[in-house]
């Protein structure tokens, strides 16, 4: 078990989370119907691009594995001319194919990711997360870049995935010209349990918007009638994007620029790609 103190917009939290240890989990008494369900909902909403309509994020959801992942292709490819959008969304499809040799509740998401990668051959860069739940129900991931998530339990926020840049907006990323290799993703498991909701998202997510914003929404939808993974999904982007345009919104990402010596006021303009996961 992880004990975590770490302070959210002046706010101290303390989150536990319980890491996976599979030498302590009891296979033998392990009821069938106890293995979690995931109901899961994307919503996408691409920036406002005439030369790019189709943004430069990607995402996939596998119900059929239980596995979920999102891409961010690199924007600076643009000055060269080349879409990154068409690697993220190559980069997805090839993790969809590389899947289907995985057997459900045992996905091994850095192989899948390793598989995608080598078939991926167009010109571009993406990061990249991919995220399974196991027959242990483990959360089971692999990040490389500045993609991920966020874990709620009892609409309180609990864990979030582990970002990876050279320097600041300088993710790690898979693709040409980069030394950045699946072997290096951050990979980990969490134990989750019903009830829990994952929200992952690209940097367009993460960049505009604190965890106790999602926790709000989450908590307006809780007790209501069901509210489905997609509509969440659609109300988190929906209060990103105003962040990202409100010039007097103190946004993550111009607190994580003034902690590297950069001037940002505002939000971060940006595609933004949201995939929830309601754990049952």
């Amino acid at each position: 078990m992880i004990v975590k103190r770490r302070k959210v917009e002046g706010h101290v939290e303390l989150s536990i989370v319980t890491k996976c240890d599979e030498n302590n989990i009891d296979y033998f008494h392990k009821k069938d119907d106890q293995t979690l369900k995931m109901n899961a909902g994307a919503f996408y909403l691409p920036k406002d691009d005439k030369e790019r309509p189709q943004g430069e994020d990607a995402h996939f959801i596998c119900k059929e594995k239980l596995t979920i992942g999102v891409a961010d292709g690199v924007g600076g490819w643009a000055r060269k001319g080349v879409d990154a959008g068409i690697y993220a969304r190559r980069l997805m499809e090839n993790s969809i194919i590389a899947l289907q040799g995985e057997k459900k509740g045992s996905v091994n998401p850095r192989k899948v990711l390793q598989e995608a990668y080598s078939n991926t051959n167009v010109k571009g860069s993406s990061t990249a997360c991919i995220i399974t739940i196991d027959s242990n129900n483990c959360l089971h991931y692999v990040n490389l870049g500045d993609s991920g998530f966020l874990l709620f339990r009892e609409n309180k926020y609990i864990y979030k995935s582990k970002v990876q840049q050279h320097e600041f907006n300088h993710p790690y990323q898979l693709g040409t010209c980069s030394d950045d290799l699946p072997c290096l993703a951050y990979e980990e498991k969490i134990l989750v349990e019903a009830g829990d909701i994952v929200v992952a998202g690209t940097d367009g997510l993460l960049d505009n918007i604190y965890p106790s914003e999602i926790t709000k929404i989450l908590e307006k939808a809780d007790g209501k009638n069901e509210v489905s993974a997609e509509e969440l999904a659609w109300r988190i982007v929906e209060r990103a994007l105003f962040n990202s345009v409100d010039e007097e919104y103190h946004s993550p990402f111009a607190r994580e620029a003034e902690m590297a010596g950069y001037l940002h006021t505002g939000g971060k303009y940006d595609d933004i790609t949201v995939i929830v996961c309601q754990f049952k």
